[in-house]
């Protein structure tokens, strides 16, 4: 290893933002159900590769009233590259009317990278990786609004403050997410609600590449218990979904991710699973 100026953590998200867990994406959506929630989710690319990209993530939300609170821990591991976040949110839902409300919210925490000196090929000691891995944690934080209105939900959320703000640089990290735009609406396709459709489209801005559009939806069905999702990624890969809420209660999220068209010829796509469970209301 001569030097460590640049590193590229994965281009897309956990798939659960989508129709599933979207605090992943925006604190404004913690707590909008009412009572604790708990989630984790995995993702893995199918791949032998030493160094292959993994994401961890763990979701805990609470609220109460108008108010919800919560914790995102996100690790990526990326060959020698380990990045974490880990972030306390808040968020307060202000109604508008007994269907619509406005939702604001806040995450402040901390980010680390970090370079693991154990799988280094070579010498562990090389200064290069020790330097790197002198750098301190630095304060880190996303914002985000919402607007709920029945089945309709637009959400806007710019992450990822740091760089935002002070034009963090130091870091020397590209392929992170810059701002992130989604509107959806879910509604029925019978009279007694056992079949919905929620269409969705979502915009985000990646540092150092082109932004990415999400076209796409989920079907749900057997009282909502039961969803098969897919969407279309500009970036020229797709992500197929089933996912499972039963009794409103425990969730269960399997998607597959083909890889973007540029690496097809070198990787696969990755596999990615969710669990969740909502204690409340």
């Amino acid at each position: 290893m001569l030097a460590v100026l640049q590193v590229k953590a994965q281009l897309g998200p956990l798939s659960a933002q989508y129709f599933q867990n979207p605090y992943l994406a925006n604190p404004a959506m913690v707590g909008v159900g009412q009572g604790l929630d708990l989630s984790l989710g995995y993702r893995s690319q199918w791949s032998k590769m030493p160094g292959a990209p993994e994401q961890q993530a763990l979701t805990v939300g609470y609220g109460k009233n108008r108010t919800g609170w919560g914790v995102n821990l996100y690790l990526d591991r990326t060959g020698l590259q380990r990045q974490l976040r880990a972030l306390g949110s808040y968020a307060y839902h202000l109604p508008l009317s007994t269907k619509q409300a406005l939702h604001f919210g806040l995450s402040v925490g901390v980010s680390q990278q970090r370079l693991s000196l154990e799988d280094i090929q070579g010498r562990s000691d090389d200064l290069s990786a020790q330097r790197y891995n002198d750098r301190n944690a630095y304060l880190d934080g996303d914002f985000g609004i919402a607007y709920t209105y029945n089945g309709l939900r637009l959400e806007a959320a710019l992450p990822n403050l740091d760089r935002l703000l002070r034009g963090n640089s130091e870091n020397g990290l590209v392929d992170v997410a810059t701002f992130y735009a989604a509107a959806g609406y879910r509604f029925g396709l019978a009279a007694n609600q056992s079949w919905e459709l929620e269409p969705k489209v979502a915009y985000r801005g990646v540092k150092g590449f082109d932004s990415v559009l999400d076209m796409g939806g989920a079907l749900w069905f057997e009282d909502g218990q039961l969803m098969l999702s897919g969407l279309y990624h500009s970036s020229k890969s797709a992500t197929f979904g089933l996912g499972m809420d039963l009794k409103k209660r425990y969730r269960i999220l399997a998607t597959y991710t083909t890889q973007t068209s540029a690496l097809g010829n070198y990787t696969n796509g990755s596999f990615e699973l969710g669990l969740g469970i909502h204690l409340g209301k």
